[in-house]
């Protein structure tokens, strides 16, 4: 049986679609506004089914004050919900990034693991969330094949 995914092609044409954008945009960087890559699990949270924009007008005030696992795992849930209330879904981003402050906090040590499949354990984290992670956080773009 023929294997589905031809690894080198796939990483061939992938290098050349890198290259050509990196051309044409030479400056484009990641638009979240973070200064941890425990911040940017958290805005990356934020983001879903809301634009960036709203994401970075929301999050200066709440880094300002809360910025470590335990300062999310110590702020009341009525709270969060009122703070990120701008971002829509506020109830269950707010129930996910107390979910995902207290794993961090005990599993990892307060630190976010620099691996995409534990990146991906952790609650509100998905496969792309956690790849956003991995490149903007992390420097380290994941391969994804078949």
């Amino acid at each position: 049986m023929k294997d589905k995914c031809n690894h080198n092609n796939i990483t061939e044409k992938a290098t050349k679609i890198i290259k050509i954008l990196k051309e044409t945009y030479p400056d484009a960087t990641c638009s979240l506004n973070f200064n941890s890559p425990f911040e940017l699990g958290i805005a990356v949270m934020l983001s879903a089914q809301c634009t960036d924009e709203r994401v970075n007008k929301t999050t200066p005030s709440i880094f300002n004050k809360y910025n470590t696992p335990q300062d999310f795992i110590n702020i009341d849930i009525k709270i969060l919900e009122d703070l990120i209330h701008p971002c829509g879904f506020y109830k269950t981003k707010a129930k996910n990034i107390k979910a995902y402050s207290k794993k961090v906090l005990e599993e990892y040590n307060g630190i976010l693991p620099m691996d995409i499949d534990k990146l991906m354990t952790l609650p509100g984290i998905g496969r792309k969330s956690a790849n956003v992670i991995m490149l903007e956080a992390f420097n380290k773009p994941v391969r994804n094949c078949c």
